[in-house]
């Protein structure tokens, strides 16, 4: 992948689209791919879409209950990238590397919680 820092030269209008959905696409590929976590998520979601369907007659709670599973996997990303970059840092340990990657496994944790307090109080 390269990235053009000139500004006259990066791509405009369907062509600027074209390349962020393609690298989006890549991104959740990476993740897939590289990511256990990301991995059971997908599945998790796959699961979840006709669940809130088949036990959800409301829009609002199907977008609840579909939404914060869509949170559990954006936060997992972010989780990803924020790992990713602190390993391009280096690999040595450092108690503010340690730090950010504990805080960004607290977020997906919060997230996961949040999934599953909108399940738990949408569906009992």
């Amino acid at each position: 992948m390269t990235v053009s820092k000139d500004k006259g030269s990066a791509p405009t209008g369907l062509a600027r689209l074209i390349n962020a959905w393609r690298f989006s696409w890549q991104g959740l590929s990476a993740a897939y791919q590289q990511e256990a976590a990301f991995r059971q998520e997908v599945w998790v979601l796959l699961l979840a879409v006709p669940l809130a369907f088949l036990l959800s007659e409301v829009g609002l709670e199907r977008a609840l209950l579909i939404g914060s599973v869509l949170l559990v996997m954006v936060v997992e990303l972010l989780n990803t990238a924020l790992e990713a970059v602190v390993d391009r840092i280096g690999h040595e340990r450092h108690e503010l590397s340690g730090r950010a990657k504990d805080m960004g496994s607290a977020a997906v944790l919060l997230a996961i919680a949040n999934a599953l307090l909108i399940w738990g109080l949408l569906l009992f």
